[in-house]
């Protein structure tokens, strides 16, 4: 049998801007389960930096894709936020979102959303108002949270480890503002057990 699909819904976060293949997350968290004897192919990505929710669904309209993938990831929104898109706006988009990528998995519990990162702890944010960025991505992510638990997809926050590890250079690229394979690894520890536990759904039906 063959082992499960993947694909990985997102923007810049998800495509790993800055980083070598090797280093985006979708690509460790399939190395890490690869580690654990759990089979998942290679993911296929759709994102691109500077996605916003309504560009990433035109994409998706674009990219031929069909149901049946064993796991689906979706992180999109920073670039709402970074661009003063409205939350209503967001919220109606991210459900859209949402719903196709429950039907492309067939089962919402093999769907995992991920949070948006704070980039207002970065150096490119110096000079900002950090604290209403923080709470914009907070609004967001709560629109996001309540969708998917919602809908009993799969939910992980990541914001805190970007909030905690996010302004070290070590963690950002060197455009001071996307995360560098060091601190993608530390969002695949987050992420690791929800996607053992949707895999398993996926054996089950």
């Amino acid at each position: 049998m063959p082992a499960p699909t993947f694909l990985a819904l997102g923007d810049s976060y998800t495509i790993g801007e800055g980083v070598p293949e090797n280093g985006r997350w979708p690509v460790q968290l399939v190395a890490r389960l690869h580690a654990t004897h759990v089979e998942l192919q290679a993911p296929r990505i759709i994102a691109t930096t500077g996605w916003t929710t309504d560009e990433l669904s035109a994409a998706m309209d674009e990219a031929g894709l069909h149901a049946g993938y064993g796991l689906v990831t979706l992180l999109i929104g920073v670039n709402n936020q970074y661009r003063g898109r409205a939350s209503a706006e967001y919220r109606e988009q991210f459900l859209a979102l949402l719903e196709r990528a429950i039907a492309l998995a067939g089962d919402a519990r093999r769907v995992i959303v991920v949070s948006i990162p704070d980039w207002g702890v970065t150096r490119f944010a110096e000079g900002r108002d950090r604290a209403a960025i923080a709470d914009a991505i907070d609004a967001f992510n709560a629109i996001a949270r309540d969708e998917a638990q919602r809908a009993f997809a799969r939910w992980v926050d990541i914001t805190g480890i970007s909030r905690t590890a996010g302004a070290a250079d070590a963690m950002l690229v060197d455009d001071g503002l996307h995360p560098s394979a060091a601190q993608y690894a530390r969002w695949v520890e987050a992420i690791l057990p929800q996607a053992e536990a949707a895999l398993k759904e996926q054996k089950r039906s």
